[in-house]
């Protein structure tokens, strides 16, 4: 992932991006055992938003990303809120060149949202050093507005492709380049390879400001993509909205996707009743 894919976007992706609800947390904090010291690496963790939903539940917490604003907003947002007897770390590094400290072993990996952006099978092969033999590697996320399916977000989409006159979607400066094989496959090819999937409905109400703040902390719809038509796109997506709600208030049925990796034989918990 180049630094320069989410520049200018730490301040909305901080005040607009969903948090990770507390069913979820509370799936990644029962995939592993309880111990002390009990060791979080956040791959990719933007504004910190994972490990703020896990603070409690770990008390020596690495969390790395490209992008030292995010790191900058995560420190701001996170750091008044670690408990007395809890280690975190913000390092500003990619996950292919990550290296944690001497005799330093993750009980729980996370990568939300961000599984994407990485060379994956270099990632899980180095994550294999790294995660203690009970340890688990969780790739999770929900779905994005450009991949959403309901009229309004489609309405959106349209706009945004129109503002960027094409079919495909943006990934800062470059283009965003798909992934065919689930990463459930992905992860089975890995020493993680006792994958578990879950899923966890979400319901949102967002607002004509919401979605607006949600755009610009992606990487397709970031302020500066716009340069002096970021008005004009303002103006459309307030005018598209407006078909669709008299209120403001628009209804969205979303669902985190969690995908646990373990190394073979070393046990699952039981997740049925969240399945």
């Amino acid at each position: 992932m180049s630094m320069s894919t989410f520049a200018g976007t730490a301040e909305h992706y901080r005040k607009y991006r969903p948090g990770i609800p507390r069913d979820v947390a509370e799936i990644l904090a029962a995939a592993v055992l309880g111990r002390h010291p009990r060791r979080l690496l956040d791959i990719g963790t933007g504004t910190g938003l994972v490990v703020e939903a896990l603070l409690t539940r770990f008390d020596d917490i690495i969390a790395i990303d490209t992008d030292a604003d995010m790191l900058t907003s995560a420190e701001a947002a996170v750091r008044a809120k670690v408990p007395k007897n809890t280690r975190m770390t913000l390092q500003c590094c990619s996950a292919e060149e990550f290296t944690p400290p001497e005799d330093w072993h993750a009980d729980l990996v996370t990568i939300c949202r961000a599984f994407h952006w990485l060379d994956q099978a270099t990632v899980l092969e180095r994550l294999a050093t790294q995660v203690a033999p009970d340890g688990a590697v969780v790739i999770f996320g929900d779905n994005s507005f450009w991949a959403a399916g309901s009229p309004w977000e489609d309405a959106v989409r349209a706009v945004i492709l129109d503002f960027f006159l094409g079919e495909r979607r943006r990934a800062g400066t470059g283009i965003f380049s798909h992934h065919d094989r689930p990463y459930s496959e992905i992860m089975q090819e890995s020493q993680f390879c006792q994958v578990e999937e879950l899923r966890v409905p979400v319901r949102r109400l967002w607002s004509t400001e919401t979605i607006l703040g949600y755009l610009y902390s992606t990487s397709f719809a970031a302020p500066h993509l716009f340069g002096d038509r970021l008005a004009d796109f303002e103006v459309a997506i307030a005018r598209t909205l407006a078909e669709f709600s008299d209120n403001d208030v628009f209804p969205e049925e979303n669902e985190f996707l969690i995908r646990i990796g373990r190394r073979r034989g070393s046990g699952l918990p039981a997740f049925d009743s969240v399945r």
